[in-house]
Order: structure tokens, then sequence, then C-alpha cells
């Protein structure tokens, strides 16, 4: 009797020491499982365009503020260079996108690249020249090539020189 109890309580530290490395291989894993889901799209309703490089949304019934990651567009107070980045935006939005989330900025708005099916709405604005590359936040290079499409062809904000194509420079100059 006395062996069948020493038996048990060996199984029983066993087991436990096992649930213990079970538990601490869980708990190391768990964020980086979680991280690599970030970049999963998920659909979402178009509730209104903000301006350019911003619109509201409703994905998995919440209300979200969505910024475009990689551009900037002109604040609608840079006439007509606003009004008009926003307009095409509209315009080529369509009621439900995928988006594929990046970050949160300051403001608590999420980052994301915006689709419509295989067509990324982010690269479409400034490949439109409706939006220019924002640098400090940017490190894929598709975007500048596409804004140098758009540079090369003079198309929107860089059909003429100023400060619509820099609307980080702008904000700074008010």
């Amino acid at each position: 009797m006395e062996t069948i109890i020493r038996e048990i309580i060996g199984r029983s530290r066993f087991n436990r020491l096992r649930l213990f490395w079970l538990i601490a291989v869980i708990a190391l894993i768990a964020p980086w499982l979680r991280s690599a889901d970030t970049g999963a799209a998920e659909r979402c309703r178009v509730n209104s365009v903000y301006d350019g490089d911003t619109l509201r949304a409703t994905c998995d019934a919440e209300q979200v503020k969505l910024r475009f990651y990689c551009i900037d567009t002109p604040e609608i107070k840079q006439a007509p260079w606003g009004r008009q980045s926003r307009d095409y935006l509209r315009s080529i939005t369509p009621e439900t996108v995928s988006i594929i989330r990046h970050d949160k900025d300051r403001y608590g708005r999420i980052v994301a690249e915006v689709m419509d099916g295989q067509t990324n709405l982010n690269l479409a604005m400034v490949l439109a020249g409706q939006a220019a590359v924002y640098p400090r936040y940017c490190h894929d290079q598709a975007y500048y090539d596409a804004q140098q499409q758009a540079q090369s062809a003079q198309r929107g904000i860089w059909s003429q020189p100023g400060l619509q194509q820099t609307p980080w420079q702008w904000r700074q100059k008010r």
C-alpha cells in the first residue's frame, strides 16, 4: 500500500511539473500568435469619408475611425487640394472594404491599409496624385514608387508646386 501511495504522489508531482511547463510555453507563445494575426484582413462597412486619409467605418459592430497607412493628404482647409483629395477618396471607396491593421495613432485611430478587393486604396490615392507618402511613418517602397509615377505625370497635388505636396509641413506653419 505504501508503494502505491508513493507512486501516486510521485505521479502528481510529475503532472504538476508538466502542467507548469505547459502553462509557461503557452504564456510565451500566446503574444506571438496574437501579433501574427494582426495582418489578417477584416471586413468593414464605410460610414463616411472624413478627408483624403481618414474615414469612419463599422468593423464587427464597432464604430472606428481609420487613418490610412503610409499616406498624408492635404487638409480640407488647403483649398482646393484638401476637398479634391477627399472627393476622390469618396469616388473610389465602396460601401464595404477590407482593412489590414498596422497600428493605432496618438489620436486612437486605427492605422490601416484599406482594400477594395485586390485594390489597395492607400496606394490608389498616391498613384492618382491625391496623397503624398508620409516618410515619417512609411517604409514600404511600393508607396514611393507610386508617388514617383504621380510626380512624373504631374497628377493631382504634383501638378503645381506648394505645401499641398507636404501636408505635414503645412500643418506646422499654421
